[in-house]
């Protein structure tokens, strides 16, 4: 199941540095006038509706006066609508377009055409022209959406509620019958206490049960933190009131004022470092092991740099693959006029030279993201893939220090 869980966290990164990179080469693109169309179409609409209203666009731009604005416009209408074609139903978070004439060399300008699946459900249906393909609000959707339970108990009540990203979402508010203290003595006092005793144990076994079953039906929970004021949390944990396998996720428990709907708010206020630390924490360990392995006399099980890496990969002998968000370079397959051809990693397309003649401009076969190509290559021979971010101290050790690209292995290569 951890295996499962790595693997799906490693798609959904992968998916997100995909989304980014197409985000940024949208940001950076420019047409002459209002030649870039975007159109974002969300999961609920009918597709037939939509190529229906792009088809009355696409009359009305007809009477564009600018004969270039008019041909670039009805040219990318045209290639959305082809599209459409491939679409029964629009996936599940909806589907983006953008496609229009953007500017080059000179007076010179080529069609771009982008069709991305978003991160997070689209809210509404959208058609623009513009000098520039419309973004703004995709950006946010790189936010880190990592959901985890919270709970916050006394015996007065306890309110159960989730985290995705920046979002708190209170589930619900479960309040407490269980009778305050009193001063009476005698035998009187020792059976109201047993009562009061009795009460509080079914209160904390009905919140373990609502909170379990909240959290358990969330597949991509990361963990679970528990607040309120006094020793009733901690109680509540030791006591083990959630589901078993809700415990084994428990992050923490920190001491908290309230436990209403704000007291949701405190507590992740009071866990933000906890929360941070644990991305954290993976990078570092994953640097630390790679970091023991380079350091022992026979090399250990670890290498580093791209054409290494490369060779280990072919070889299957990598067992976790380590690479940088920062990376932006490209992986191109070309072939020369002199009869040479082969692979290389550049910046960008234009950098491929031939070794053999390098005043030829060889044809570029394929090119594609130089990360997108490490995790096709990782596919093949079983290689599991962790991105590491330009942001933590040890992400950037892997950029600066290991170019981005490292590796730790099943089995020792030899020297390569």
């Amino acid at each position: 199941m951890a295996q499962e869980e790595a693997v799906n966290d490693s798609l959904m990164e992968k998916r997100r540095y995909d989304f980014k990179r197409a985000l940024e080469e949208l940001r950076d693109l420019r047409g002459r006038g209002t030649e870039l169309v975007s159109v974002y179409v969300p999961p609920d609409k009918q597709i037939f509706d939509v190529a229906n209203y792009l088809r009355g666009e696409y009359s009305q731009s007809q009477n564009i006066k600018s004969k270039r604005t008019n041909k670039a416009v009805t040219g990318a209408l045209e290639s959305i609508l082809a599209r459409l074609k491939y679409f029964k139903t629009p996936p599940p978070n909806g589907v983006i377009f953008f496609v229009g004439e953007v500017a080059t060399v000179g007076d010179q300008t080529k069609q771009v055409q982008y069709v991305l699946e978003p991160p997070e459900p689209i809210t509404s249906f959208m058609y623009r022209c513009d000098s520039e393909f419309y973004t703004e609000k995709l950006w946010g959707m790189l936010d880190e959406k990592k959901t985890f339970g919270l709970l916050v108990i006394d015996r007065s009540e306890a309110t159960v509620g989730l985290l995705k990203g920046k979002r708190i979402t209170p589930v619900k508010n479960i309040p407490s019958l269980v009778p305050s203290k009193h001063g009476r003595g005698g035998q009187s006092a020792v059976r109201f206490e047993r009562l009061i005793e009795i009460a509080a144990h079914e209160f904390f076994k009905k919140v373990g049960e609502i909170a379990s079953e909240t959290f358990l039906n969330e597949p991509d929970l990361k963990g679970i933190i528990i607040g309120g004021p006094g020793a009733t949390k901690d109680f509540f944990v030791k006591e083990e009131y959630l589901h078993h396998e809700m415990m084994k996720k428990i992050i923490d428990t920190f001491d908290t004022g309230y436990t209403d709907e704000y007291g949701l708010k405190e507590l992740v206020e009071k866990a933000k470092d906890s929360l941070q630390e644990l991305d954290l924490m993976r990078e570092k360990q994953l640097i630390q092991r790679l970091l023991e392995e380079i350091r022992k006399s026979d090399g250990g099980l670890a290498t580093y740099g791209e054409e290494q890496v490369r060779r280990a990969l072919s070889m299957g002998a990598v067992d976790t693959l380590l690479l940088s968000e920062g990376l932006r370079k490209e992986r191109v397959r070309f072939e020369c006029s002199c009869g040479n051809s082969g692979e290389v990693t550049v910046d960008k397309e234009e950098d491929v030279k031939c070794p053999k003649c390098p005043d030829a401009t060889p044809q570029v076969i394929e090119s594609k993201d130089v990360v997108d190509d490490f995790y096709d290559e990782a596919g093949k021979v079983g290689t599991t893939v962790e991105l590491l971010s330009v942001d933590s101290e040890e992400g950037e050790m892997l950029m600066k220090a290991f170019g981005g690209v490292a590796a730790i292995l099943r089995y020792s290569t030899g020297a390569m």
